[in-house]
């Protein structure tokens, strides 16, 4: 602060400033005397001093100084000049040359210290192009751009460009090296640059599948002996002739790359190794792959070499040493930190953000992925080796699980145990001691492992219709985990069932919530809309789900019979076109065109699917049916004789299809064959009056001594008819009396529950197919079924008549929907196993 001066308020910041010392005013210098005095002194005609050897500091100019000539001074007071000229010479400056100043300057000139005044500076010289050195060079940029245009080509999936920009770097590399060899400069050809375009130039025919071309580069790299290293190409040639499936010359240069590459490159000595060892699984030579396997696994041991040996013992059938090979798999260092470094402190916010930024970073994405990779392969080791290893897969299983359990990977135990119980179930073990013991098991486990076990075990009960067992557990898995969707879906199952289709509804549409790629919910909450009567709801769940599931038979099955329903033919149809292109053999499907076709009035078209449908299964009987009815209609009885004696050996018991013989037989003109045929039925069935009339009339026109006994029998079974039909109305009659408040109305909703039934739907993932019946399909198939019985000849009518209006011309077969079995007794036992459940596998397992 000493040296602070503080001005006071009344001095004048401004002055002193105008104040100039009068010795360096060259305006005044004619009134200086003492310059005057020195002007007229001798030291003014000094003459001027030379030194004796010139471009020395002293030579060839005059000095500023008092001892040249040019300016005398008349004593050191006088002032100094700079600018002034003597004889014409100006005196050259140094200090401040470069400021702009120059002695040549007088009074008056302009101040231009950047020359400006001069003009613009002449423009560079160019270098010429056409000296040698610059050609080359020229050549170099253009062959590195080339190589750099086919890799870029390559990264972005364009193989055909980067093949074309490869061999065009090829034409320049040589253009370059003719270039050089003109110009005298062959000895410094640049080998890097030759063996760079070699070697894209190979890939990238390798990358076009153009092995052969590809080798013979290799070849030109390998033979060259100025390239270095260039041995280790071998490993590409091994790996195209693994791809032409050239094993022996595959293993034969692997092994000449191996003896090439110094011990001190160990890993990639091991990739060499390992890929020998798999060329000989290839082969089948599993002990010389043994042997590679084993030498890597005492070196640097990996995951995937762990997994190929287990699969090489596994081949071998060497239960001990899969023992052993298992062990050493779970023990290997998969190099990856403990996750416990991504779990954020609560007290420290800059650690919590970077934890944060680094949790899913790409290094954290790869430790994740290693680790999964290692669990997918031990998980399958353990599935694969479980049954061989012991005398039983459980067994195997459990020795497996308690070497997971003392590993680094102690949570694959329950995925396990989990992989035990599905095992059970694919050998339909569902006892006890099979998968739900071992499913009963993790009731007390933590909540994914119970969720998992949880859903297992209320499929199975569902599967066994025990729907109680089904739903407790079902709660049970929602409970553990409320996100589960196979949980949710199999409570809606066991709430469906139940038919309160809106609450199945509801959990569907959460498990669509949870997982939106759900399939199995969405395929059953259509199914609810289609029992609930909202078709259109329905049909756009099905729409969504077949852009998922494109080639889903199911799907289309389901759209083509909502289609139907909802009076709208021509697109049910285009679905089922879509739908025999995917299983172009499916009777059931077919058949259904037939039907639809038959329902528009296009008889051929529907004869064809029909004929196809027959094809592929012959024991349909509604299709049997209609094709023997076609060819009746068509004239043609001859032919429908062959399906109606089919349908007679599928349905030995039911005497319409004999009598459909013997009309054939009869309509056709071969009276002997159906006489013959109708004797046969009246052995079969001898209280069948229409056969009995049949044969009366016959016996009579052929003049047969056996009519009066036909005759005879046919009164007798009219007689116990009549009885039979009087005591059947008598016991009507006194039975609606008792009934008569309330008879008519029960029988009328009798008669509509027998006339439209419900359309049945089956599960997405059962094993049977899906048998969806239209609203309207199946609502006239009793009436049509007894048009085409009155349609049969009468015992009145003539057995020659043939005409037209023997068979009813507007006759439509009531055909089954496709994808349906034939209503036997079995399928009647089987129509309650109707509804979507989930199956076991991925969906029911979380990951």
């Amino acid at each position: 602060m000493e040296h602070v001066h503080l001005a006071a308020e009344e001095d004048d910041l401004y002055s002193g400033y105008n104040d100039y010392n009068p010795t360096f005013d060259s305006e005044e210098l004619d009134n200086d005397a003492g310059f005057q005095q020195a002007v007229r002194t001798s030291h003014g005609r000094r003459p001027p001093m030379t030194a004796k050897f010139p471009g020395t500091a002293i030579g060839g100019r005059a000095l500023g100084t008092s001892f040249g000539s040019r300016m005398p001074m008349a004593s050191s007071m006088g002032r100094p000049m700079t600018g002034a000229v003597q004889d014409g010479a100006a005196r050259p400056m140094t200090a401040v040359r470069a400021a702009g100043y120059s002695s040549a300057m007088t009074r008056g000139s302009t101040f231009d210290p950047l020359g400006q005044s001069k003009g613009p500076a002449p423009p560079l010289e160019g270098k010429s192009e056409d000296t040698p050195d610059e050609k080359v060079k020229i050549l170099e940029k253009k062959v590195n751009d080339l190589i750099e245009e086919s890799c870029l080509a390559h990264g972005h999936g364009d193989l055909q460009l980067s093949l074309d920009r490869a061999k065009e770097a090829g034409r320049k590399e040589r253009a370059l090296v003719r270039q050089r060899e003109q110009s005298g400069n062959a000895d410094h050809i640049n080998l890097d640059l030759t063996y760079s375009v070699l070697f894209n130039l190979a890939t990238q025919y390798a990358n076009n599948d153009m092995y052969a071309e590809a080798l013979n580069t290799y070849q030109v790299i390998v033979k060259n002996k100025m390239f270095s290293n260039a041995g280790r190409l071998k490993v590409n040639m091994a790996n195209i002739h693994f791809k032409q499936k050239n094993y022996p010359k595959a293993i034969k240069l692997y092994r000449m790359a191996l003896d090439q590459i110094s011990n001190s490159h160990k890993e990639m000595r091991i990739k060499i190794m390992q890929n020998i060892g798999v060329v000989f699984i290839r082969m089948g030579q599993y002990s010389d792959a043994i042997t590679s396997f084993e030498h890597i696994m005492s070196e640097c041991p990996n995951i995937k070499t762990g997994f190929n040996l287990i699969l090489c013992y596994y081949a071998i059938g060497d239960r001990e040493r899969m023992k052993k090979a298992f062990q050493k798999l779970i023990c290997v260092p998969l190099g990856i930190d403990e996750e416990d470094k991504y779990i954020p402190p609560n007290d420290d916010t800059h650690a919590n953000l970077v934890i944060e930024a680094i949790k899913n970073d790409k290094l954290h994405q790869m430790e994740r992925e290693r680790k999964a990779l290692a669990e997918k392969f031990i998980m399958t080791s353990a599935k694969l080796i479980a049954p061989a290893i012991e005398a039983t897969f459980a067994a195997g299983f459990d020795w497996c699980v308690d070497m997971v359990k003392s590993s680094q990977y102690v949570e694959l135990a329950n995925d396990l145990e989990i992989n035990k119980a599905i095992t059970y179930l694919r050998q339909r073990d569902f006892n006890q001691v099979g998968a739900v013991e071992t499913l009963k098991t993790f009731e007390k486990k933590d909540s994914r492992v119970k969720s998992a076990a949880a859903t297992n075990l209320s499929f199975l009960y569902f599967l066994e219709k025990d729907y109680d067992q089904a739903d407790r557990y079902a709660d049970l898995a929602m409970t553990a985990d409320r996100y589960n969707p196979a949980a949710l879906i199999n409570k809606g199952n066991t709430v469906f069932v139940k038919k309160d289709y809106e609450k199945a509804a509801e959990f569907y549409k959460e498990a669509l919530r949870n997982d939106s790629s759900c399939t199995e919910a969405l395929y059953n909450l259509g199914l609810t809309y289609k029992r609930l009567g909202r078709l259109e709801e329905s049909l756009d769940c099905f729409l969504k789900l077949h852009a998922i599931l494109r080639n889903s038979a199911q799907v289309m099955w389901q759209l083509a019979s909502l289609f139907e329903m909802l009076e709208d033919p021509h697109q049910a149809i285009e679905w089922l076109m879509q739908l025999i292109t995917v299983t172009p053999t499916d009777p059931q499907v077919l058949a259904k065109l037939g039907e639809l076709y038959d329902s528009e009035g296009d008889k051929s078209q529907a004869f064809q699917y029909y004929q196809e449908s027959f094809r592929y299964f012959p024991s349909n009987i509604d299709v049997i049916e209609w094709l023997g009815a076609y060819y009746i209609d068509t004239q043609f009885c001859e032919k429908a004789i062959q399906y109606f004696e089919r349908a007679t050996l599928i349905q030995p018991t039911q005497v319409k299809w004999q009598l459909m013989v013997a009309s054939c037989y009869r309509r056709s003109g071969n009276y002997q064959k159906a006489l013959e045929t109708y004797k046969d039925i009246h052995r079969k069935f001898p209280e069948n009056v229409e056969c009995l009339r049949f044969l009366v009339r016959l016996c009579t026109d052929m003049g047969m001594k056996e009519v009066q006994d036909y005759a005879t029998k046919l009164k007798k079974v009219e007689k116990m008819k009549e009885i039979r039909e009087q005591r059947v109305k008598s016991a009507r009659e006194g039975s609606a009396r008792g009934t008569r408040r309330e008879g008519s109305a029960s029988s009328e909703v009798d008669i509509k529950a027998v006339s439209h039934p419900e359309p049945k739907h089956s599960p997405l993932l059962a094993q049977g197919r899906d048998s969806g019946h239209s609203s309207h399909g199946t609502s006239a198939k009793g009436e049509r079924l007894s048009a085409k019985m009155r349609a049969l000849p009468g015992s009145n009518e003539p057995y020659e008549a043939s005409s037209q209006r023997d068979i009813d011309a507007s006759y439509v077969d009531p055909l089954g929907a496709p994808m349906e079995r034939p209503k036997t007794a079995a399928k009647k036992r089987n129509e309650e196993d109707e509804f979507a459940d989930e199956e076991l596998g991925d969906d029911l397992l979380p990951e």
